[in-house]
């Protein structure tokens, strides 16, 4: 089923990728509880901005990503997949533009129970928010926090935060 989701998230931003540039991206930070959280994934932007002004414009990007959880042991342990669209208003500046970022998406976790959080189910929703400066090199750094839980569609859910610093590279 996790592999399923995985190849349908993927063929979804190859679709809506093919004819665009992709970027990596990396992130590594903690969970609400203090577990490490550790975030690779692959993105492309979607070359379209919205309310251009002097303050700057809105845009945005696809987000498949690969998270492992370490719950300190290995029967403890975490995986999820997730796929999201992310909305990113990107501030007028000279080399080092301020942004800010986010976006709801779908997750799937490898269990319903993460850093001793009851999900209630695999499927979850992926809520974020973050913040940083674009890179000269077109790379962006920032910080972020991510929240997921399904929403209240299944008892329970406890939800599961993760907050991060990552970096998003052009290829």
């Amino acid at each position: 089923m996790k592999t399923k989701t995985l190849l349908c998230a993927a063929s979804l931003l190859l679709a809506a990728t093919s004819a665009q540039a992709l970027d990596i991206s990396v992130a590594a930070g903690v969970s609400g509880h203090g577990d490490a959280v550790i975030r690779t994934g692959i993105g492309s932007d979607w070359n379209k901005q919205w309310f251009t002004s002097q303050t700057g414009q809105l845009g945005g990007y696809w987000d498949a990503a690969y998270t492992y959880w370490d719950g300190g042991n290995r029967s403890a342990s975490a995986h999820s997949l997730s796929f999201a669209p992310v909305f990113t208003y990107t501030f007028t500046g000279p080399s080092l533009k301020p942004f800010i970022e986010g976006g709801i998406g779908v997750a799937a976790f490898s269990k319903t129970r993460v850093n001793g959080r009851k999900l209630g189910s695999s499927l979850n929703l992926e809520d974020r928010i973050g913040a940083g400066i674009s890179l000269p090199n077109q790379g962006k750094l920032g910080i972020r926090a991510m929240h997921y839980s399904n929403a209240g569609l299944k008892n329970p859910n406890e939800g599961v935060e993760s907050y991060s610093l990552f970096y998003r590279h052009p290829l």
